[in-house]
């Protein structure tokens, strides 16, 4: 199969609005794809339309993408010769690699037409948006194989791998699909959480009682066992087994022969506070992968400079029994059977708005990110954003000014989309940049910002990035403050997104980078 066809066909599932006509040109080219029963080919097609690559991270993004040769004049390009490039480039390293890794860039840009390097630059640079979300997929993986969607989606809920269910369902048929069961040792898409405005607007939401978390600020962590086996996933389900020993040790320590569970791994200060979230990702390092990049020693410091502590939220197995299909009140009893209470989450089952407010508040008080709120009689619909289970989170607001902003790709081709976002520095009257985000945008925000930003243009607007005068103030919704190497100020938001345009202030009267820094050092 040629990259041109997957190419055009990803511009044209962004150019549609229409799910429908998503799913069916996605399908269509899935269908091509598994034409020979080439499985690799496919999983590869799946990954890419997603936005992803297969082999996750190859040392390439939007740095080493900034000066291409001219493009092909004819497509030579195959799926199966481009999925080689990657994993050679990926491969590359030792002394002289970052020139050797360039080299084979520019080869494989070189060999591609305009729309084929278009297609490979925002995929490598992760901007690959085009509304082939994993539902959309699901659904288009399901009509290409001539299978019930809901079947896919069970399938990749237990697989946690998508392109690995469509290359079974395409080249292997209702047999191939059968295979894919809960099996301790396979990790499975995590479950996630739709947001609510609040714990009212919750409870009203979920029509009753409900089961309140308090939600930490660490790093999700999927737990598998089996005897004296265990194994540990990320929520992006990378194997980190070897990086977190303490997780091992406790797990080990349950009462238990087999189980798959839900928990937080999280660095806790001396007085059981919270340390901000990029103390407990520095110990889950790069790549992760069990046996790789990972050396004894080196844990045992950084685990001795900064124990993670564990706690345990649901329970998807249990010594042979699959809890998935079981009300969160029963996974709960279950879980409580096995964790001691110190390694649980604060948890607290009620209807009434008071008490879970107050909930709430000590969450917050107590350093953590919010609360989650769960349906008791909800199943674990996992890899799926299910609407029994919602977050509760404060929501911070800065006013920033826009100082840049890059062309859409997708359904946002011709509009001006991301924006880089500047907070006021008072020492010397310029800005300082704290991050881009192209969230929260709608499709009339979006042909409104283009016009203004053409107008506020400080320079060539047939880059990729169009500077701007910093004129226009934006306000933004953000999550946290993040440490950055990044960035100028050292700093980042962390979630950022678009509520509005405030035409009613000026840049004199944005947020200065000390009320970023002041955030910061609260948090």
């Amino acid at each position: 199969m040629q990259l041109i066809d997957v190419a055009t066909a990803s511009a044209e599932v962004g150019a549609s609005s229409s799910r429908l006509a998503k799913i069916a040109r996605i399908a269509e080219v899935l269908a091509a794809a598994a034409e020979h029963g080439d499985a690799r080919q496919v999983a590869v097609v799946v990954s890419w339309l997603s936005g992803d690559l297969p082999q996750r991270q190859i040392g390439v993004g939007w740095a080493a993408l900034r000066s291409l040769p001219p493009p092909a004049p004819q497509p030579t390009l195959t799926v199966s010769g481009v999925d080689a490039a990657f994993t050679e480039i990926g491969a590359v390293a030792g002394k002289g690699s970052q020139a050797r890794r360039a080299g084979l860039v520019a080869d494989l840009f070189a060999a591609a037409t305009e729309l084929e390097q278009t297609f490979l630059r925002r995929l490598l640079g992760g901007e690959l948006r085009q509304g082939a979300l994993a539902g959309v997929m699901a659904d288009a993986v399901a009509k290409a194989a001539g299978a019930p969607a809901a079947t896919i989606r069970r399938a990749a809920m237990l697989a946690g791998d998508l392109p690995g269910v469509a290359a079974a369902a395409l080249t292997g048929g209702a047999a191939a699909l059968s295979a894919f069961t809960l099996r301790v040792g396979q990790p499975v898409g995590p479950m996630l959480a739709q947001t609510s405005t609040g714990v009212a607007d919750a409870l009203e939401r979920l029509g009753g009682d409900a089961v309140f978390e308090a939600k930490l600020d660490g790093a999700r962590v999927q737990i598998h066992r089996s005897g004296n086996e265990v194994a540990i996933y990320t929520r992006s389900l990378d194997d980190v087994t070897v990086r977190l020993p303490e997780v091992v040790e406790a797990t080990l320590a349950l009462p238990v022969t087999d189980l798959i569970a839900d928990g937080e791994a999280i660095a806790l200060r001396a007085d059981g506070r919270p340390h901000r979230f990029q103390v407990t990702a520095s110990r889950f390092g790069r790549g992760g992968g069990r046996g790789r990049n990972d050396r004894g020693p080196d844990i045992a410091a950084a685990r001795a400079a900064q124990p993670l502590s564990v706690f345990f939220f649901d329970l998807l197995h249990l010594d042979g029994a699959d809890l998935l299909d079981e009300p969160t009140s029963e996974r709960l009893s279950s879980l409580d059977a096995i964790v001691p209470p110190e390694q649980r989450v604060d948890r607290l089952l009620t209807g009434d708005v008071e008490a879970a407010q107050r909930f709430l508040e000590t969450t917050l008080a107590a350093g953590h990110e919010g609360v989650m709120t769960k349906s008791p009689t909800a199943s674990y619909e996992a890899g799926r954003r299910g609407a029994g289970w919602l977050k509760v989170k404060p929501v911070h607001t800065l006013d920033l000014v826009v100082l840049a902003v890059e062309w859409g790709s997708g359904r946002r081709t011709g509009k001006l989309s991301n924006i880089h976002l500047g907070a006021r520095d008072p020492a010397t009257g310029g800005f300082v940049m704290l991050g881009k985000t192209f969230k929260g945008m709608t499709d009339a925000m979006l042909d409104w910002q283009t016009a203004r930003f053409l107008e506020l243009a400080d320079g060539p607007t047939d880059g990729w990035v169009v500077k701007l005068r910093p004129e226009q103030v934006v306000e933004i919704a953000f999550d946290g403050v993040q440490t950055s190497s990044r960035y100028p100020g050292g700093m980042a938001l962390r979630f950022a997104r678009v509520l509005r345009y405030r035409d009613d202030k000026s840049p004199a009267e944005a947020d200065t980078i000390d009320t970023v820094r002041a955030f910061y050092d609260r948090e």
